[in-house]
Formats: structure tokens, C-alpha cells, sequence
């Protein structure tokens, strides 16, 4: 389902990144407790964090994918998809499996129901090799959802500036990585690079540039690939039998657009797709034809632990 504007989030992290042990604590403390998040007090001492870093951890876990309400709305529970992964069986409890990072940000940039709004604009809309803070600030602020016009200039820094700090460790003056960044998991994807700085048109002020790694990523495995194609395409696509090689490389919210992968790479995954699905996706390709096929078998074939069976 295409992601509706007036559904973004546009705060609600408290302005912190989602730190390494964030996620699991959740899993394991909501099996303990689903009421865990009603009672902000007695969720400080179980987490060990403040008021505010309780909320963020609240929000990470929603927005990732691995949390979600209760019918009665009176507290949370693990859903499958985070059980299967952050569970006290799950594939990979402690983040420990390279793969695991790239799913998350996968599953936090793709968030059908709640999408944060500066994740779906810099990874879909921005189209320029490179960004400075400011350009991406009016960038941000031109394309808000006319429901959102009125929301405040800080909330959307604050949002670019978690979005920015997700994947860049941020530095004191002195050049120290600074502490608060030291447990952001997703700095080890290098998804976002520092490379330079220059000044700022209307404030003459030096800036730092940013610019997204286009390349090969080789901590994606096909099989991850496989897994965030099935997602997209059930996100996106649901109704399809075929979609284009256009739509998985570059179309909004696919896996070349959120891994930031260059066509080449995209096709490299899915030459290999058949095998490692077992004919649940194919890739056809001719002169005049380049598109994808999901078969049944897709609806039964467990994609994730694909990702974590030994090669």
C-alpha cells in the first residue's frame, strides 16, 4: 500500500537515535511485562533509562517493526516478526549477525503504517549526490503534506538531525565521537558519509556535506535482498503477479532505493534470486523485458530464516 502523507511520524524519538541494546530489551522486557510502556516509572527501572529514553525506546521498537498495540490499547506485545528475530530463540537476539542491521533499517525506512517523514524524503526524494544540513532543511520543510504546514521548523531539525546521527556518529569540537552516538548500531552500515564542508548560502556559515554510499554492499546477502523484496512487494505491490526491474531498483521505498545500491548490484541479486527462493522470485530479462515474478510458493517460503541458515 502506498505510503499515505498523512500518516507520517514526525517525532516521537525524543531526539535519540536507536541505541545497540534498545531493541532487544524491549522484546525481552514486553514478554515479561506487555504493560511494560502504560506505566512510564516502572518502565525506567526495568530498562534502566530515563523518562525520555523510555519513550524512544517505545517509538524504535514500533517503527521497526518488532512491537505493536494491543487490540485493548492498554499495552504492547512482541509480534512474529520480532520474536522470530529478537526472541529468546529468535535468529539473532543481540544483533550479532551483519545481516540484522540492514533488516531493521530496512524495516524502519519502509514502515507501512507509520513512516517517519525525514527517512521516506532523504532516502526516496532526495535525488542529489550530496547534502548539507541546510539544503536539506528546505528541502524537508518545501515538501511537507499541506496538513503538516504548520509543523514547527525545530521538530523537522530535530527529526534530520536523528535521521543524520542514525548513521553518522556525531563529533565534539575537539573531533571526538561523541558519547551519545557511541551505541547508534546502524554508524557500522556507512550507509551516509561526512565528505567535506561548505558554506551556507543565506548564512555564510561552514557546513558539513553528506553523501549516500552508492555502492555495493557486501554484508547484503541475496537472501536478505530476497527477504526486503518479498516485504516491498507485499507493501507495495500486494496485487501484482510481475514487477518491473525499474520498481526494485529505483522506485519508492524498494530495495535499491533504501540499501542505495547501483542498478548493477540490484541486478546481481536478482540473477541469483531463483536459487536462493527456490522459484518462490524469478528475474526474467531480454531485450525488450525486465521484471520480476513472485510465485505462490512465496506465501509459504519463510524468507527470514533463509537469511540466517548457514551457507
Amino acid at each position: 500500500m502506498p505510503i499515505q502523507p498523512t500518516s507520517y511520524r514526525y517525532s516521537g524519538h525524543e531526539t535519540f537515535v536507536c541505541r545497540y541494546a534498545w531493541l532487544p530489551k524491549a522484546v525481552s522486557r514486553l514478554k515479561r511485562n506487555p504493560k511494560l510502556f502504560s506505566n512510564e516509572d516502572e518502565a525506567m527501572v526495568s530498562l534502566g533509562v530515563g523518562k525520555n529514553m523510555v519513550r524512544s525506546i517505545r517509538f524504535w521498537a514500533e517503527t521497526a517493526g518488532i512491537i505493536e498495540p494491543l487490540s485493548d490499547q492498554k499495552g504492547y506485545t512482541v509480534n512474529r516478526f520480532g520474536e522470530e528475530l529478537l526472541g529468546h530463540d529468535g535468529h539473532d537476539q543481540f544483533l550479532e549477525h551483519p545481516a540484522t542491521l540492514w533488516l531493521l533499517h530496512w524495516k524502519i525506512a519502509t514502515n507501512p503504517t507509520a513512516p517517519i517523514y525525514q527517512w521516506v524524503q532523504m532516502l526516496n526524494r532526495w535525488h542529489r549526490a550530496e547534502f548539507t544540513e541546510g539544503e536539506a532543511m528546505a528541502f524537508l520543510t518545501k515538501n511537507l503534506p499541506g496538513m503538516s504546514r504548520t509543523l514547527s521548523a525545530r521538530t523537522n531539525e530535530d527529526g534530520l538531525r536523528v535521521f543524520i546521527n542514525t548513521y553518522i556518529p556525531t563529533r565534539g569540537r575537539k573531533g571526538e565521537v561523541a558519547e551519545d552516538n557511541l551505541d547508534s548500531p546502524f554508524v557500522e552500515l556507512g550507509l551516509l558519509r561526512r565528505c567535506g564542508e561548505r558554506s551556507d548560502v543565506k548564512t555564510g556559515q561552514r557546513e558539513p556535506i553528506y553523501s549516500f554510499a552508492v555502492e555495493d554492499k557486501p554484508t547484503i546477502s541475496t537472501e536478505l535482498f530476497a527477504y526486503c523484496l518479498n516485504d516491498f512487494w507485499l507493501n507495495e505491490h500486494a496485487k501484482e503477479g510481475t514487477i518491473s526491474f525499474g520498481a526494485v531498483a529505483v522506485g519508492e521505498g524498494s530495495p535499491g532505493q533504501v540499501f542505495k545500491l547501483p542498478e548493477a548490484s540490484v541486478r546481481h541479486y536478482l540473477d541469483q534470486i531463483k536459487g536462493v527462493t527456490q522459484g518462490a522470485m524469478t528475474f526474467e530479462e531480454s531485450a525488450s523485458l525486465q521484471q520480476v515474478t513472485r510465485s505462490e510458493d512465496a506465501e509459504s517460503f519463510d524468507f527470514l530464516e533463509k537469511i540466517y541458515l548457514p551457507a
